[in-house]
């Protein structure tokens, strides 16, 4: 037990230091102010999210349609979306380490990065892409913060799944592909910020 723990942990740190040296090579994104109000009509319809889910998740993404759909029947349509991956794993507690781009229709594109805890019946070590459709975000600064999971959110549709985490009125509808059944990190949360951190709290 004990040495599969150590291998855990080393996962783990061989993918949050691959994510440090990819983000210290890749070029700046066209940044915008932070504090510039997203208005809540500036927003992404259903054809143009598919159209990107299927471009990044590429051969992976069966049953991602469904996904969307079920989405944008619970919460419309979102103000911003999140392409990004991540490295996770677990042994009943876990973490999970991510990074990628949030896309405005007027506040510009910006690097954002995120990390949180699981708990539950939870084990092993993945990677995966991921999309996050964001709902309500009245400012990109606003997604520093920490989203909490919604118990019973998780939905599951041909190897596409998607949670549902909150903080005040901002949404988040993580949606990943392959995510089999690990999709119970939807009893943790994600901390999002403007740098890389190994602290997952």
């Amino acid at each position: 037990m004990a040495r599969r723990s150590l291998q855990v942990a080393s996962l783990l740190s061989a993918a949050f230091l691959c994510l440090l040296l990819f983000a210290a090579h890749t070029p700046s994104l066209a940044q915008s102010s932070g504090n510039r109000p997203i208005p809540p009509g500036e927003t992404y319809g259903q054809d143009e999210i598919v159209n990107a889910g299927h471009k990044f998740f590429g051969s992976v993404s069966g049953g991602l349609a469904s996904v969307v759909e079920k989405a944008f029947s619970s919460y419309g349509e979102p103000n911003g979306y999140i392409l990004g991956e991540e490295g996770s794993g677990a042994f009943v507690a876990g973490a999970r380490y991510g990074e990628g781009n949030l896309y405005t229709r007027n506040a510009g594109t910006h690097k954002v990065f995120w990390q949180g805890p699981s708990v539950g019946w939870d084990f092993g070590a993945d990677g995966a892409r991921m999309m996050m459709l964001v709902y309500n975000l009245p400012t990109v600064n606003s997604m520093f913060a920490r989203f909490a999971g919604v118990n019973g959110s998780a939905y599951l549709v041909g190897g596409v799944g998607m949670t549902v985490l909150l903080k005040n009125e901002i949404v988040l509808v993580p949606v990943r592909a392959g995510v089999g059944a690990r999709l119970g990190v939807n009893m943790g949360y994600l901390k999002f910020t403007e740098r890389p951190t190994w602290n997952p709290f």
